[in-house]
């Protein structure tokens, strides 16, 4: 039987985990593809640092290049994290003509577009399935399940962390802070929570997807990111009341964008990309996605709805989706295929990316208002000149202080004027506190 021999780079949680599921399902592999899978050597920071899977010594080295550089390696599988040495790392196996694998989401989102091109102009592929949502093969389900299709929508739940906030806030009703505390306490919120709960992980995943999906590399930089921290049980409660639960999501969608009133319409349809929490319908299959499970919705022109579930970080769900891009690689390398399916195809040179102002959605917002008659219309008359309708409003009872909150749920508007209405809103005097925006997603 042929051997493959890979060069690790990386041993910590998901290297670990990948050494242990080659170990245990290296034979079942082998057996399945015609080929077998064996480490040459790992690269690791130290040879004494902490690690939950034992790795032989003599497999380990401190020097990168040791293992890109190695003859006898016959693919990379990338797994240290970071976007600067990984880079290098990366562009240094494809110049050497070796197939590189990675889970590094925040490489890809950063510099995908340029390491695709240079496995390009090599010849070689670059594998990434575990680079967004763990586990689940959403990656392969766009680049070849649904290479058919027009992608019309994309709704990802793609963060764990923050899944796992919100669950726990909706089903105890705590507020955020006992939440992400719960969730660092269980291991699933790290001491510094910065990039999970402020929308960038998801950032991350959903640009990938986006490029993917829609042909044109999706600049980081221009994706739309409101993360959860001012999200508080209040929301969570009166959402509930409403019919709907708050997610996370990950958006990806083709929309008519906004022109202002007087102007012709726009012409062409433009491509939203953005992560901010929204109200979703409790009768959607996403409002049950609960916990640290991750989800992604996705509706093709051909296809119709479909829908990825499963565990999307951790060491095992990942290790599973690394085995399966080192099985592609492999098998690739066997029949010398290096781009059978290439990484990443450039389909649609004049896309197009529209900012969330041209966006158009429905609305919750919470105030904190004095409790007094004549609060409502000072600020519905600021909503109305904005051309900005109210559909309901909830003033619950029987709330202590002169303070109260006020909920409104608003008709389709733009984020533009509701943005700048809602900064004229909390200028007012008998608003006190800055006003909470979540808005309404009806998946359809």
């Amino acid at each position: 039987m042929q051997q493959i021999r890979i060069g690790m780079i990386g041993g910590g949680t998901v290297g670990g985990g990948v050494y242990k599921a080659l170990r245990r399902n290296g034979d079942l592999l082998a057996a399945r593809v015609g080929i077998r899978l064996a480490i040459k050597r790992i690269a690791v920071k130290a040879f004494d640092e902490p690690r939950k899977v034992a790795i032989p010594h003599s497999l380990l080295t401190l020097d990168w290049r040791e293992v890109v550089e190695d003859p006898e390696v016959d693919l990379v599988l990338e797994l240290a994290g970071g976007t600067t040495t990984a880079r290098e790392m990366v562009l240094c196996a494809l110049r050497l003509g070796k197939p590189v694998v990675t889970a590094n989401k925040a490489l890809l989102s950063a510099h995908g577009e340029e390491l695709f091109g240079e496995a390009r102009r090599r010849g070689v592929n670059l594998y990434y399935e575990a680079s967004v949502g763990g586990g689940i093969p959403i990656i392969k389900a766009l680049r070849e399940g649904f290479v058919g299709n027009r992608i019309e929508r994309i709704y990802g739940i793609v963060n764990g962390t923050c899944n796992y906030i919100l669950t726990r806030m909706k089903l105890e009703k705590v507020d955020f802070e006992v939440a992400l505390s719960e969730a660092q306490k269980a291991g699933y919120a790290e001491a510094d929570p910065s990039l999970d709960i402020d929308g960038h992980d998801s950032l991350h995943k959903i640009g990938i997807l986006a490029s993917l999906a829609h042909g044109f590399w999706v600049d980081p930089r221009r994706i739309h990111v409101e993360g959860i921290r001012r999200l508080s049980k209040l929301d969570v409660e009166f959402a509930s009341q409403l019919g709907y639960t708050i997610k996370l999501l990950g958006v990806a969608k083709k929309i008519q964008p906004q022109t202002a009133p007087g102007k012709s319409p726009a012409k062409n349809e433009g491509l939203l990309v953005a992560v901010y929490p929204a109200l979703i319908p409790n009768s959607h299959v996403l409002a049950s996605v609960n916990h640290s499970f991750n989800a992604v919705f996705v509706r093709g022109d051909v296809v119709g709805d479909t829908l990825f579930y499963g565990r999307g970080a951790g060491q095992d769900p990942t290790a599973s989706a690394v085995l399966s891009d080192l099985a592609d690689a492999a098998l690739d390398l066997k029949h010398n295929t290096r781009q059978r399916v290439p990484p990443f195809v450039p389909h649609d040179k004049h896309g197009r990316l529209l900012s969330i102002n041209e966006a158009v959605s429905r609305y919750y917002i919470r105030l904190k208002v004095v409790d007094r008659p004549g609060v409502l219309a000072a600020i519905a008359a600021v909503l109305g000149k904005a051309n900005i309708s109210i559909s309901s409003v909830i003033q619950p009872e029987g709330r202590e202080g002169d303070n109260v909150p006020l909920i409104l749920m608003i008709h389709e508007a733009p984020n533009k004027a509701m943005a700048d209405a809602l900064r004229r809103v909390a200028r007012l005097p008998v608003v006190k506190a800055n006003p909470v925006m979540i808005r309404v997603e009806n998946l359809d």
